[in-house]
């Protein structure tokens, strides 16, 4: 940016720099400066949902793949187990396994009644950002689906 001084033919130009420009202007301010508040006061509402959309569609498409890879890992490895078992290779105490079990069971329907107070607070930030961007949000889980079912 520059800015014209003088007048007639000798013309003069003070040089002003670009960041200091910017940093005075209001959109500056409200894009990158250190505004809290929702995204819906930096963004349009079609930016919100194209943003949310392609966000969303990148981690449904991972999860979709993410979550098969580990399917097969998992279903392949109770099957190679059960194979081994069953051809004697290894011998899996069952009673043991049902005691330990049913001992996890007891111990998580004990915490089951209130979660940890750093859960409730991870939960309570979700949920206020959620209603501060609900149109980010509505386009992140739509194109989260878009990518699950690609």
């Amino acid at each position: 940016m520059a800015e014209k001084t003088g007048g007639g033919n000798d013309e003069t130009f003070d040089v002003m720099e670009l960041a200091e420009y910017a940093k005075k202007q209001k959109w500056w301010k409200r894009l990158f400066g250190k505004n809290s508040g929702p995204v819906a006061e930096k963004y349009s509402v079609a930016t919100q949902l194209l943003i949310g959309g392609v966000s969303g569609w990148c981690a449904g498409f991972l999860f979709q793949k993410v979550g098969k890879l580990a399917a097969s890992a998992v279903g392949g490895g109770f099957f190679l187990l059960q194979v081994a078992n069953h051809t004697g290779y290894i011998k899996v105490d069952w009673k043991r396994v049902e005691q330990d079990m049913n001992k996890a069971k007891k111990q998580l329907k004990l915490n089951v009644d209130k979660p940890p107070r750093e859960v409730r607070t991870k939960v309570d930030e979700v949920q206020s950002f959620v209603k501060k961007n609900i149109v980010l949000t509505g386009g992140f889980a739509g194109g989260f689906l878009l990518g699950l079912a690609s």
